[in-house]
């Protein structure tokens, strides 16, 4: 299982609507493979085959005290009216980290490596996870749910760490 490059942010491709996985074949399964060994190794506990430049709707997470999860073509079918705020980041922007508000649970629609249909509900991390994945492949980065000004300082942040790096 090769590890994939990841794209950092401000990469435009981070902000491209993905097409929905078409094909449910052994190729998927080794993409899949290799995105979780990719975020075992950046460490994060969520990716999506666009944060490695694969424009295709495909998650994994790897939850702690939970199972690996794969999801194909992931989405939110159902949200509750409740919010709540966890403090999130991306692995294409390592070292920044703020709270960002989501809905507290979720009901998700989408389709296993094997191609069959599911429905799944979610609460607590999985559900803000699945946001934060979802919203990813919908051209949408996780700063983008912040305030302006909170976004701006995640910013100053992160290109201060790239300075700091280069």
């Amino acid at each position: 299982m090769p590890l994939l490059p990841i794209i950092a942010f401000p990469d435009a491709r981070l902000r491209q609507p993905a097409p929905p996985v078409a094909r449910f074949d052994a190729e998927l399964r080794e993409l899949a493979q290799d995105l979780l060994a990719t975020l075992r190794a950046a460490p994060g506990i969520g990716i999506t085959a666009p944060h490695c430049g694969v424009a295709l709707r495909l998650v994994v997470l790897d939850l702690p005290d939970d199972e690996v999860r794969f999801y194909a073509n992931p989405e939110i079918v159902a949200a509750s009216e409740e919010r709540v705020r966890h403090v999130e980041g991306s692995v294409s922007m390592p070292g920044v980290t703020e709270p960002v508000e989501r809905h507290a649970r979720v009901s998700l629609r989408y389709r296993g490596l094997d191609g069959q249909a599911r429905v799944e509900e979610a609460q607590g991390l999985l559900s803000i996870c699945l946001q934060h994945e979802v919203d990813q492949l919908d051209g949408i980065f996780w700063i983008d749910r912040l305030s302006r000004l909170r976004r701006d300082r995640v910013l100053k942040r992160y290109d201060k760490i790239r300075k700091s790096e280069a």
